[in-house]
Protein backbone atom coordinates (compact mmCIF):
# COMPACT_ATOMS: atom_id res chain seq x y z
CA UNK A 1 0.00 0.00 0.00
CA UNK A 2 1.32 3.44 -0.50
CA UNK A 3 2.20 5.94 2.04
CA UNK A 4 -0.06 8.68 1.14
CA UNK A 5 -2.97 6.02 1.29
CA UNK A 6 -1.11 4.32 4.74
CA UNK A 7 -1.19 7.45 6.41
CA UNK A 8 -4.48 8.70 5.59
CA UNK A 9 -6.12 5.27 7.08
CA UNK A 10 -4.05 5.81 9.85
CA UNK A 11 -5.43 9.29 10.32
CA UNK A 12 -8.76 7.88 10.19
CA UNK A 13 -7.83 5.24 12.52
CA UNK A 14 -7.06 7.75 15.20
CA UNK A 15 -10.02 9.56 14.96
CA UNK A 16 -12.13 6.60 15.09
CA UNK A 17 -10.48 5.45 18.58
CA UNK A 18 -11.23 8.96 20.53
CA UNK A 19 -14.52 7.70 21.52
CA UNK A 20 -17.21 5.00 21.68
CA UNK A 21 -19.16 6.71 19.09
CA UNK A 22 -18.87 7.88 15.39
CA UNK A 23 -21.59 9.68 13.67
CA UNK A 24 -21.35 10.17 9.45
CA UNK A 25 -22.46 12.97 7.76
CA UNK A 26 -22.66 14.15 4.47
CA UNK A 27 -21.76 17.97 4.07
CA UNK A 28 -22.74 18.65 0.06
CA UNK A 29 -23.06 22.25 -0.14
CA UNK A 30 -21.35 23.27 3.09
CA UNK A 31 -18.96 26.10 3.02
CA UNK A 32 -15.74 26.31 4.67
CA UNK A 33 -17.18 28.70 7.00
CA UNK A 34 -20.46 26.50 7.90
CA UNK A 35 -17.87 23.88 8.36
CA UNK A 36 -15.64 25.87 11.32
CA UNK A 37 -18.99 27.10 12.73
CA UNK A 38 -20.00 23.64 13.26
CA UNK A 39 -16.39 23.14 14.51
CA UNK A 40 -16.52 25.37 17.02
CA UNK A 41 -19.69 24.44 18.55
CA UNK A 42 -18.63 20.51 18.45
CA UNK A 43 -15.75 21.80 20.54
CA UNK A 44 -18.19 22.93 23.66
CA UNK A 45 -18.62 19.10 24.05
CA UNK A 46 -14.33 18.21 23.21
CA UNK A 47 -15.96 16.69 19.61
CA UNK A 48 -14.27 16.99 16.24
CA UNK A 49 -15.56 17.37 12.42
CA UNK A 50 -13.12 15.69 9.99
CA UNK A 51 -14.03 15.12 6.18
CA UNK A 52 -12.56 11.61 5.16
CA UNK A 53 -12.41 9.88 2.14
CA UNK A 54 -14.70 6.75 2.26
CA UNK A 55 -11.99 4.43 1.25
CA UNK A 56 -9.99 5.31 4.04
CA UNK A 57 -12.86 5.16 6.26
CA UNK A 58 -14.15 1.52 4.99
CA UNK A 59 -10.46 0.04 5.27
CA UNK A 60 -10.03 1.35 9.07
CA UNK A 61 -13.53 0.89 10.56
CA UNK A 62 -12.74 -2.67 9.42
CA UNK A 63 -9.42 -2.73 11.07
CA UNK A 64 -11.45 -1.44 14.56
CA UNK A 65 -13.74 -3.77 14.08
CA UNK A 66 -17.01 -1.12 13.66
CA UNK A 67 -19.80 -2.78 12.05
CA UNK A 68 -20.55 -2.71 8.41
CA UNK A 69 -21.14 1.35 7.56
CA UNK A 70 -20.69 0.24 3.57
CA UNK A 71 -24.25 1.44 2.92
CA UNK A 72 -23.65 5.22 4.53
CA UNK A 73 -20.10 5.07 2.37
CA UNK A 74 -22.03 7.13 -0.45
CA UNK A 75 -20.75 10.62 -1.31
CA UNK A 76 -19.07 13.09 0.59
CA UNK A 77 -18.71 11.71 3.93
CA UNK A 78 -17.01 13.64 7.89
CA UNK A 79 -17.13 11.75 11.01
CA UNK A 80 -17.66 13.50 14.38
CA UNK A 81 -16.12 11.94 16.93
CA UNK A 82 -14.84 12.35 20.53
CA UNK A 83 -16.08 13.80 24.01
CA UNK A 84 -18.00 11.57 26.09
CA UNK A 85 -21.50 13.18 25.82
CA UNK A 86 -22.91 12.14 22.95
CA UNK A 87 -26.42 12.92 23.24
CA UNK A 88 -24.88 16.61 23.73
CA UNK A 89 -23.35 16.01 20.43
CA UNK A 90 -26.03 14.57 18.66
CA UNK A 91 -28.26 17.59 20.11
CA UNK A 92 -25.38 20.22 18.46
CA UNK A 93 -25.42 18.28 15.27
CA UNK A 94 -29.36 18.14 14.97
CA UNK A 95 -29.60 21.81 15.49
CA UNK A 96 -26.88 22.71 13.36
CA UNK A 97 -27.96 20.86 10.72
CA UNK A 98 -31.89 22.26 10.67
CA UNK A 99 -30.44 25.61 10.61
CA UNK A 100 -28.18 25.14 7.72
CA UNK A 101 -30.11 22.56 5.36
CA UNK A 102 -26.46 21.53 4.21
CA UNK A 103 -25.80 18.60 6.20
CA UNK A 104 -27.38 15.72 6.40
CA UNK A 105 -26.75 12.92 9.13
CA UNK A 106 -25.95 9.73 7.16
CA UNK A 107 -25.41 6.93 10.41
CA UNK A 108 -23.91 6.30 13.07
CA UNK A 109 -21.86 4.19 15.31
CA UNK A 110 -22.22 4.10 19.12
CA UNK A 111 -21.09 1.18 21.10
CA UNK A 112 -20.04 -0.95 18.34
CA UNK A 113 -23.57 -0.99 16.95
CA UNK A 114 -25.04 0.39 14.06
CA UNK A 115 -27.90 3.62 14.55
CA UNK A 116 -29.58 4.94 11.60
CA UNK A 117 -29.94 8.57 11.24
CA UNK A 118 -33.27 8.91 13.17
CA UNK A 119 -32.26 6.72 15.60
CA UNK A 120 -29.04 9.47 15.84
CA UNK A 121 -31.80 12.04 16.23
CA UNK A 122 -33.78 10.44 18.74
CA UNK A 123 -30.35 10.33 21.08
CA UNK A 124 -30.55 14.20 20.13
CA UNK A 125 -34.03 14.15 21.62
CA UNK A 126 -33.14 12.90 24.86
CA UNK A 127 -32.03 14.57 27.90
CA UNK A 128 -28.61 16.15 28.84
CA UNK A 129 -26.43 14.55 31.04
CA UNK A 130 -26.90 17.15 33.93
CA UNK A 131 -30.90 16.28 33.31
CA UNK A 132 -30.57 13.11 33.67
CA UNK A 133 -28.43 13.43 36.77
CA UNK A 134 -31.97 15.42 38.31
CA UNK A 135 -33.79 12.66 37.33
CA UNK A 136 -32.04 10.49 39.28
CA UNK A 137 -31.78 12.20 41.93
CA UNK A 138 -35.52 13.28 42.49
CA UNK A 139 -36.26 9.65 42.19
CA UNK A 140 -33.71 8.70 45.13
CA UNK A 141 -35.16 11.54 46.87
CA UNK A 142 -38.72 10.29 46.41
CA UNK A 143 -38.81 7.46 48.26
CA UNK A 144 -37.51 9.39 51.71
CA UNK A 145 -40.28 12.12 51.59
CA UNK A 146 -42.74 9.25 50.86
CA UNK A 147 -41.39 7.53 53.85
CA UNK A 148 -41.87 11.03 55.72
CA UNK A 149 -45.63 10.97 54.59
CA UNK A 150 -46.48 7.86 55.68
CA UNK A 151 -44.93 8.05 59.22
CA UNK A 152 -46.20 11.62 59.48
CA UNK A 153 -49.65 10.22 58.46
CA UNK A 154 -51.30 8.27 61.29
CA UNK A 155 -50.36 11.90 63.88
CA UNK A 156 -51.90 14.39 61.68
CA UNK A 157 -54.64 12.02 61.23
CA UNK A 158 -55.22 11.80 64.96
CA UNK A 159 -54.65 15.60 64.97
CA UNK A 160 -57.00 16.17 62.21
CA UNK A 161 -59.84 13.88 64.31
CA UNK A 162 -58.95 16.10 67.41
CA UNK A 163 -60.05 19.25 65.77
CA UNK A 164 -63.01 18.22 63.90
CA UNK A 165 -64.64 17.36 67.40
CA UNK A 166 -63.30 20.50 68.86
CA UNK A 167 -65.25 22.67 66.41
CA UNK A 168 -67.94 19.66 66.50
CA UNK A 169 -68.13 20.41 70.46
CA UNK A 170 -67.61 24.56 69.34
CA UNK A 171 -64.85 24.94 71.93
Amino acid sequence: MRAEKQYLISEVDNYLKKSDYVILANFTGATVSDVADLRSKLAVEKAEFHVVKNSSLRVAAKALGLPDIEASLSGPTAVVVGGKNSPGVAKILKQFFKEKQKFAIKAGVLSNKLISSKDVERLADMPSLDALRAQLLGLLNQPGTAFVRVINAVPQATVNVLQAKVRAAGV
